[in-house]
C-alpha cells in the first residue's frame, strides 16, 4: 500500500462500509482489532447518528478505521414516473398492511453537516460514494490528517478523483453487492458495468493513485489475485455481511447461502439506483418497472422492506449481496480476517514458487 495508506491496517483487507444496517461499530472494531480496516457507513444516518457510532467505535478499539459518506444527489427526478411506481406498489402495501413511504425527501443525505462533524473531530479515513468530493473538501480533510478514498466504477471517475486530490480510489467492479457507486446515475448505462479485473487494469493505466479493489471478493486467494493485478488492498462487503457482528437481519444472513436464492441481479426495485441483490419475488416483479429516482424510491419502499423483515418474509426484503455470496462464512469478524490473511499467505507463497 502507498505511504499515505499503509499505516491504516496490518493486512490489505478492508471491510466495506455497508449502509442500511450491515456495518456496525462492533463489526468495524472487530475487523480493525484483527488487523484489517473496519469501516462505518454514514449513509442514511443523521450527522449525530454518525457521530454516536464513531464514539462507540472508539470505545471498542484504538485501531484505525474509516467512515463512508454519500455525495448529494441531483434533486431532479421524474415525479410522474415515481407516482406510477407508487401505484404499482399498491398491492405490496395492502399485502404487508403498511403505507408506502414519503418521496418528498432530502437528496443530500446531510452531507455538509457530516463534513463539519468529521472535520471538527477527525477520523483516520473518509471514503465517498455516489460522486467525487470537491478539491476543497479533500484539502480540508488533508489539513486535519484524514486520508480520503473515492469509490469509482470507470477510468473517467478515477481521473476525477485524482484531479480532486484524493489519496486513493476504491475500484468497484460490477460483481459488487449493494449499490453501484457510479458518480452519475444514467439509466442508459444500466447493465453495462465492467468486471473487477478488467476495471483494475483500466484504472491502473489511467491514474497513479493507490487502488482498493472491490467486487465479489470472498477468499484470500481472490485478494492475492487483485493484489497481483495492481491493487494495494481488497475491500470485502458480502464476506463480512454474514459475520456475527454484522447488523444485517438474520434472514438476510441466512439467504446468502440459501439454495432458494442462487443468483444476484442489479436492480432499481428497492432504491431507484442500480444495486446488486439476491433475486427474490420483489426484485423479479418490480425491478423491470422501477424508475431512476434515488433516494425517492428508497424512501418509498422503506416501509415495505421493514414490514417484510418483521413478517419474516425475505421475498420482500432488499437482500444486497455480491456475486460471491454462496461463499459466505458465518464466522466472528476477527476470525474471518485471520482466515482471509492465512489464505492470502498461502496463495502468495504458491505464486512465489510458480
Amino acid at each position: 500500500m502507498s505511504l499515505a495508506l499503509s499505516d491504516l491496517s496490518a493486512y490489505p483487507i478492508v471491510q466495506a462500509p455497508m449502509a442500511g444496517g450491515g456495518s456496525t461499530p462492533r463489526l468495524a472494531a472487530a475487523v480493525s482489532e484483527a488487523g484489517g480496516l473496519g469501516c462505518l457507513a454514514a449513509g442514511y444516518k443523521t450527522a449525530d447518528g454518525m457521530y454516536q457510532e464513531i464514539k462507540q467505535l472508539r470505545g471498542l478499539t484504538g485501531r484505525f478505521f474509516g467512515v463512508n459518506l454519500f455525495l448529494p444527489q441531483p434533486g431532479r427526478t421524474d415525479g410522474a414516473a415515481v407516482d406510477v411506481y407508487r401505484s404499482q406498489l399498491g398491492g405490496e402495501s395492502a399485502w404487508y398492511r403498511t403505507p408506502l413511504g414519503d418521496t418528498d425527501v432530502p437528496t443530500d443525505d446531510g452531507y455538509e453537516t457530516k463534513l463539519a462533524v468529521l472535520l471538527d473531530d477527525p477520523v483516520p479515513l473518509v471514503s465517498f460514494t455516489f460522486g467525487c468530493p470537491s478539491a476543497q473538501v479533500v484539502e480540508a480533510f488533508a489539513r486535519v490528517g484524514t486520508r480520503t478514498l473515492v469509490t469509482v466504477t470507470s477510468p473517467e471517475e478515477a481521473r476525477a478523483a485524482q484531479d480532486a486530490g484524493a489519496d486513493g480510489v476504491c475500484v468497484q467492479g460490477i460483481e459488487a453487492g449493494g449499490h453501484q457507486g457510479t458518480h452519475r446515475d444514467d439509466p442508459e448505462l444500466d447493465g453495462t458495468g465492467t468486471g473487477l479485473l478488467t476495471l483494475l487494469a483500466q484504472v491502473r493505466e489511467s491514474v497513479g493513485l493507490p487502488l482498493v479493489a472491490a467486487g465479489g471478493i470472498m477468499r484470500g486467494s481472490q485478494i492475492a489475485a487483485v493484489l497481483a493485478a495492481g491493487a494495494h488492498s481488497a475491500q470485502l462487503g458480502t464476506a463480512f455481511l454474514a459475520t456475527h457482528e454484522s447488523g444485517a437481519h438474520p434472514l438476510h444472513k441466512h439467504a446468502l447461502t440459501d439454495p432458494r436464492f442462487p443468483r444476484t441481479e442489479l436492480t432499481r426495485a428497492f432504491s431507484g439506483r442500480p444495486a446488486r441483490g439476491l433475486v427474490n419475488r420483489f426484485l423479479r416483479e418490480h425491478g423491470p418497472y422501477a424508475p431512476a429516482a434515488y433516494p425517492q424510491v428508497h424512501s418509498l419502499t422503506a416501509p415495505l422492506r421493514g414490514a417484510a423483515a418483521e413478517a419474516g418474509d425475505p421475498q420482500g426484503m432488499s437482500l444486497w449481496a455480491g456475486q460471491g455470496h454462496r461463499l459466505a462464512r458465518a464466522l466472528p469478524a476477527g476470525q474471518l480476517v485471520e482466515v482471509l490473511a492465512a489464505e492470502l499467505a498461502v496463495a502468495t507463497a504458491k505464486g512465489g514458487r510458480a
